[in-house]
């Protein structure tokens, strides 16, 4: 799926935001423009300074214009955060050097995974393990699982995600070399159909100071589709 104008639009300024580039208090540019050097229209640039406010990245000070805020949180939008790659979610918060590595393979389902995706126990399931890393500091890391034949989450309708501090399973602290005891930030995902059909889970883990705080936005009512 391609990335919406406004999104990509975002991204390049969180990426600036994110390392320093844009400090806090600095003034954007005007809509006008940001519209003439991306070459859109001020619809597609409103867009995306809305979604760096729902970031918490930027602040609107009326007949004054569009300065970036101080608060650096790792921020969940819906349905935008969902649509992004690895890849794309880390390099819009970091001009380091980004790399992500991922394994594919298919494995046995355990008796949760069976009775998540309708299966018998001991089914073949597609598991993804996805590494990331920041100047060759590990900073993320996370454990995918869909029945055979499902790729992506083409088709949910529903995102579940719970947050919570804990103790690492053994391959999450061994990538973000946790000392034993320590506790990491954990994102445990469920994507769903409409049909209540679980399409995919996935169990992410992040050093626990690498964020201050996780904020979730997301759409409560269906709005317009936005211009691309």
């Amino acid at each position: 799926m391609a990335e919406p104008a406004y999104v990509a639009i975002a991204g390049e300024y969180a990426r600036r935001i994110r390392n320093g580039d844009l400090p806090a208090g600095v003034q954007l540019p005007s809509y006008a423009e940001i519209a003439e050097r991306s070459g859109v229209s001020d619809i597609v640039v409103r867009k995306a300074i809305e979604l760096l406010q729902n970031q918490g990245l930027v602040r609107t000070v009326r007949r004054r214009g569009v300065f970036v805020a101080s608060q650096q949180n790792l921020v969940r939008v819906s349905p935008e955060r969902q649509l992004e790659t690895a890849e794309t979610t880390f390099e819009n918060e970091s001009s380091r050097d980004i790399r992500v590595e991922r394994e594919t393979d298919e494995v046995p389902a355990t008796a949760e995974l069976a009775e998540l995706f309708n299966l018998a126990e001991g089914d073949a399931v597609t598991h993804v393990i996805t590494r990331a890393s920041e100047d060759g500091q590990p900073i993320s890391v996370s454990d995918t699982y869909q029945p055979v034949g499902t790729f992506g989450i083409h088709g949910a309708t529903v995102l579940e995600e719970t947050i919570a501090d804990q103790i690492p399973v053994p391959l999450h602290a061994k990538w973000l070399r946790t000392p034993p005891g320590d506790l990491v930030k954990t994102v445990h995902q469920k994507f769903s159909a409409a049909d209540e059909r679980v399409i995919m889970v996935s169990d992410v883990s992040y050093p626990r100071d690498r964020y201050e705080a996780f904020v979730f936005r997301m759409v409560l009512e269906p709005s317009s589709k936005a211009e691309d």
